[in-house]
């Protein structure tokens, strides 16, 4: 149902899934959708702002899902809302988002579509939003009415960017220059002529981690892959309680203000070292998400050109929002330590490793379906970086089925820091897996570097043997099973 600005509607759904929406091209900008959530018209505290790089709030309820971009060159980012979920105190849930390159007057076809989380139903669509010189850009908002939840149409914009909206509704800034990107991804082809809406398929509702889950609770499968990693380490001793303080503690210093900048590893500017940026310590979360690429759009004038054979039928099939449903895409770890030990963590023979005993690397969740919106998560220690020589994060596909025709991209979230993202462009013959990014210690800390680089495997090599032999792991391979 379409609704204009200042018009409002009732929400039945207890999960709704919030889609921001624009068509990609040649000089059109980026945009980045947000949620604030409010207590008396402001924020409580800097939680109460959803966005790139603070992906939930406190309680989890509300969450940012990702990026993706879908065949006809349209980009989608999301949000979800678990609104049984929220604090009672939270009144408004204000659904928002700022743009990058440009004003949101320059990004054609603009709307918001809210979902039923559970069936995958359009509830509401919001187009006419009036956009023009806008950088930062209020679309709508859920709000408590009675027993229920209603959401109104907005369209209220702002010229001062992300941090303009935030501060507005007492969201503390933080006005020191961000570190400047490491480069601008390469433009977007045009896309082809935008269709109208379609359904979302129905998703099933995942509480996003706010912390990596416990390791599992039967032991690792009988080696099926490489050697076990090393045996756990004593516990330290136990330490005496210090003495009561005679004077009270002092108070805790008040929280950093948020950072709104991010970082993209390009071919040209590959690597980053995580110490410099500011990631010294905590848990470092790997995500890796998976999008349909768009298909290159013909030259001015001519018609969309269509080719033949078994691409084209590998393309029509994995073409579509749901091409990826039913996909069996892992992500993978390998890991040397400086004592020389070295292993994998993926989900194949049970091997999730641990963060608080080698490797220090753990997986959260193995999606077996392709339907999990926020893809897999990775979790590293970095607070074990002086003990991990180097590490291989790569995906492949359990499946078997090529990944041309996809793309990836990965993003790193470490505890303190700006995100990294790693984009995957496509490549053009059948791979069945991709090396994403290896870290390595220089001495002072581990360094990103972007790798991007895919392999197919034979029947005579798999997809792990490949990559160790090109990285150089020497580990024994043999068949293994989930």
């Amino acid at each position: 149902m379409a609704i204009s600005k200042g018009a409002n509607v009732p929400v039945a759904a207890a999960e709704v899934r919030v889609e921001l929406g624009w068509r990609a091209g040649p000089g059109v900008p980026d945009a980045d959708a947000s949620a604030l959530l409010l207590s008396g018209g402001r924020v409580r505290s800097d939680a109460d702002f959803v966005f790139y790089n603070q992906p939930q709030d406190l309680s989890g309820a509300v969450r940012h899902n990702g990026k993706q971009q879908l065949p006809d060159g349209s980009v989608l980012d999301g949000l979800t809302v678990r609104l049984p979920g929220l604090d009672p105190a939270v009144e408004t849930v204000v659904l928002a988002a700022s743009s990058d390159g440009g004003p949101f007057g320059a990004l054609p076809g603009l709307y918001l579509r809210l979902f039923d989380a559970a069936t995958g139903a359009e509830l509401v669509r919001f187009e006419d939003t009036g956009a023009s010189t806008e950088t930062a850009f209020v679309l709508g908002e859920l709000y408590r009415r009675g027993e229920g939840w209603k959401f109104r149409a907005v369209g209220q914009g702002y010229d001062s960017g992300l941090a303009g909206l935030a501060t507005d509704y007492g969201i503390q800034v933080d006005e020191a220059p961000a570190p400047a990107p490491v480069s601008t991804p390469a433009a977007q082809p045009a896309p082809a002529p935008y269709p109208a809406p379609a359904p979302y398929p129905p998703q099933p509702s995942a509480p996003y981690p706010a912390q990596p889950p416990a390791p599992p609770a039967q032991p690792p499968a009988p080696p099926a892959q490489p050697p076990a990693p090393p045996a756990q380490p004593t516990a330290p001793p136990a330490q005496a309680p210090a003495p009561y303080p005679a004077q009270p503690p002092a108070q805790p210093p008040a929280p950093a203000p948020l950072n709104f900048s991010k970082i993209t590893l390009t071919k040209e500017a590959p690597k980053l070292s995580l110490r410099k940026h500011g990631a010294t310590g905590g848990l470092l979360r790997v995500n890796l998400n998976w999008a349909v690429a768009a298909a290159p759009a013909a030259p001015a004038g001519q018609p969309q050109k269509k080719s033949g054979g078994w691409l084209a039928k590998l393309r029509d099939a994995t073409q579509g929002s749901n091409a990826l449903v039913g996909r069996d895409l892992d992500l993978a770890c390998l890991w040397q330590l400086r004592d020389g030990s070295a292993g994998i963590v993926q989900a194949i023979g049970q091997r999730f490793g641990g963060l608080h005993e080698p490797p220090f690397v753990q997986l959260a969740n193995d999606d077996r379906t392709g339907a999990v919106a926020t893809g897999e998560d990775l979790w590293i220690n970095l607070d074990r970086s002086a003990e991990i020589q180097r590490l291989l994060v790569f995906a492949f596909a359990f499946d078997g089925r090529p990944l041309n025709g996809l793309n990836g991209l990965a993003t790193l979230f470490p505890a303190s820091g700006v995100p990294v993202e790693l984009p995957l462009d496509g490549c053009d013959f059948p791979a069945t897996s991709c090396v994403v990014a290896l870290l390595e210690n220089d001495g002072e800390g581990l360094v990103v570097h972007r790798e991007g680089r895919w392999f197919q495997a034979t029947p005579q090599m798999s997809n792990h043997q490949m990559i160790d032999q090109a990285y150089g792991w020497g580990l024994s391979w043999s068949a293994g099973s989930k």
